[in-house]
């Protein structure tokens, strides 16, 4: 009896563990998204570093899919595995933000260090200062249904891909790693004093999942091929709508080739159309000016044989009137011969 609740136990506590290995990617974009819209909204991000935001954020989440069950089971290498992704996280953070955004994204431990673990669960703290979880201040980020993972930094030499894309901003000094912290300890309590650290674990077993930055790989596709192309200017006060007001260009700017390809292509057959009709004007031109020397041959040789059955009529109307003369002629004689006897 005691074996069967001790089973069943253990069935209900890894029941009850959300375990992020089995989130679904649009599971994570939904988290990501949340998280990146309330950063935008307190931070006050323009439309660049909003979408920058939101591929650092889900690149983290992304990573640590598949530790944080073990995390929440109470492994040592686990968490420093969770550690270590959370301080890319937000060194890749550092060349997005301004001097002043980032110390404000530093001071809010919701936004600095995002997930927290309590009783067998995992959560992100925005929920907490953000309740309301079909809130959003801001539209989706451009690449939010496209964005799988290709500017995450172990995948391009652990460099930072947004280093460098913000000159025109004062970043913060110097990298401000959670594990070089001297209050390290006092945040590791904070994000999972409810764990309790089994002993022995520190050292990774074989079996275990990969570190942070090796899980996954970005994807190739249609979708990713376009994750390079963003906008690079805009202000926080309306994503949503300079998001709708891209789509609205875009399927304008389609329109507008579709009907500039459509009228190419009816002006070409309109072009195609003269020339078939020039052509068979042509021909017919061609054709009728060919008939009409053929009917001019004909009415000339008409002439000629009506001038010339003239001309033996009038010939032959000589000879009969000559013929009559001498007729006449010899009657005349004839008649004198015959008073003279």
């Amino acid at each position: 009896m005691k074996r069967i609740l001790f089973l069943l136990f253990a069935i209900g506590l890894g029941a009850g563990m959300t375990v992020m290995a089995g989130m679904s990617t649009s599971k994570i974009r939904k988290e990501t998204r949340f998280l990146t819209d309330k950063m935008a909204y307190e931070l006050n991000l323009t439309t660049q570093q909003y979408n920058d935001a939101y591929e650092i954020n889900y690149d983290f989440i992304y990573s640590v899919r598949n530790i944080m069950d073990y995390v929440a089971r109470g492994y040592e290498w686990a968490m420093d595995d969770y550690y270590e992704a959370l301080d890319i996280r937000n060194d890749d953070l550092r060349w997005v933000l301004s001097d002043g955004q980032y110390r404000r994204f530093m001071g809010a431990d919701y936004f600095y260090r995002p997930i927290y673990v309590t009783g067998g669960r995992w959560s992100l703290r925005v929920y907490i200062n953000y309740p309301n979880r079909g809130l959003f201040y801001f539209g989706v980020p451009y690449h939010y249904h496209t964005y799988c993972g290709a500017h995450y930094r172990p995948h391009i030499h652990h460099t930072s891909y947004y280093r460098g894309r913000y000159n025109n901003l004062h970043h913060y000094s110097t990298p401000h790693r959670v594990r070089d912290q001297r209050v390290y300890h006092s945040y590791r309590r904070s994000d999972f004093g409810s764990v309790r650290i089994r002993p022995n674990s520190s050292v990774r077993p074989h079996n275990a999942p990969t570190r942070p930055g090796n899980s996954y790989r970005p994807e190739t596709g249609p979708g990713s091929s376009s994750s390079n192309r963003r906008p690079t200017s805009g202000s926080s006060t309306g994503f949503s709508s300079s998001n709708r007001e891209s789509g609205k260009t875009s399927s304008s700017s389609r329109g507008s080739s579709s009907k500039r390809n459509d009228s190419s292509s009816y002006n070409r057959n309109n072009s195609s159309e003269r020339n078939n009709s020039s052509s068979s004007s042509r021909r017919g031109s061609s054709s009728r000016s060919s008939s009409s020397r053929s009917d001019s041959g004909r009415s000339r040789s008409t002439r000629s044989n009506v001038s010339s059955g003239q001309t033996e009529r009038r010939s032959s109307s000589g000879s009969a009137r000559s013929n009559s003369t001498q007729s006449s002629s010899r009657s005349s004689e004839r008649n004198s011969s015959g008073s003279r006897r």
